[in-house]
């Protein structure tokens, strides 16, 4: 996809070209910078570090075949300022000079690049939650285990990891704001979940951790196609109480810090 156009804003304070909020003036400092003053990296402190792990995490999910293209985006929230991969821009084509944010209620704060369509999903997700960053996928086989279940049947104990079983939020289409409510509904209790016929999102603490629960979601939802295609044979399940006491025991996993 093409690269947003930037600057041209609208006296309704929109970018011109899909009507979401554009740069605002000097006045409107985040991070120590101003939406859409020149990059200075020295103005946007914790801000330009995290958006530089973030483009690292983006251009992650398409080496390791989670995405294609631009077809998911990434987020991380800092403060009250929510970093975002902007629409249509390839990962491997994004600076630093690209930094695009938004507050919590979506006006564009930093940056010139239009944000993400799915912006809805991540706001919701940091309005809701005490999560401090967002993956959101088309993963090939999580996507193709959103159009046969209303959950992903519980064939190993990772799914603790996410809080439980793994829900399938009711298809809606991408960029609204009925997909966000959907979401947070199948979200209840959970990290991360499918969004029916078209692939998944998970929050955590870190972008490290949103990114590693996308990866392990995808890799639960290829186990149960793989599992569930042998002629003859139906996988074994977990019980309720088989995943409560694997999430019992996730919680401490690792190491201590």
């Amino acid at each position: 996809m093409a690269e947003q156009r930037r600057g041209t804003q609208g006296a309704d304070g929109t970018d011109g070209t899909d009507g979401r909020h554009g740069s605002g003036g000097a006045d409107e400092a985040v991070a120590g910078g101003a939406a859409g003053a020149a990059w200075a990296p020295e103005a946007y402190g914790e801000a330009a570090a995290a958006w530089e792990a973030l483009v690292a995490t983006a251009r992650r999910t398409v080496t390791e075949g989670l995405v294609v293209g631009t077809s998911g985006n990434v987020s991380a929230r800092v403060g009250d300022l929510v970093l975002v991969t902007p629409s249509g821009v390839p990962y491997d084509r994004l600076t630093p000079a690209d930094i695009t944010g938004v507050d919590l209620a979506g006006r564009q704060v930093v940056g010139t690049l239009v944000p993400t369509s799915e912006l809805p999903m991540h706001l919701a997700v940091y309005r809701t939650t005490d999560a401090r960053a967002v993956v959101h996928t088309h993963a090939v086989h999580a996507t193709a285990v959103s159009t046969l279940v209303t959950e992903l049947p519980p064939v190993h104990y990772m799914a603790g990891a996410l809080g439980g079983v793994v829900r399938v939020a009711p298809y809606a289409t991408y960029g609204t704001d009925e997909l966000a409510r959907n979401m947070l509904r199948a979200l209840d209790g959970r990290s991360g979940c499918l969004l029916q016929n078209h692939g998944t999102i998970t929050h955590g603490a870190t972008l490290d951790q949103a990114y590693d629960r996308t990866a392990q979601l995808e890799w639960m939802c290829r186990l149960w196609l793989t599992a569930s295609s042998v002629p003859g044979l139906t996988p074994n399940l977990l019980t309720e109480a088989h995943m409560a006491e694997a999430g019992a025991r996730l919680k401490g996993y690792g190491q201590r810090r």
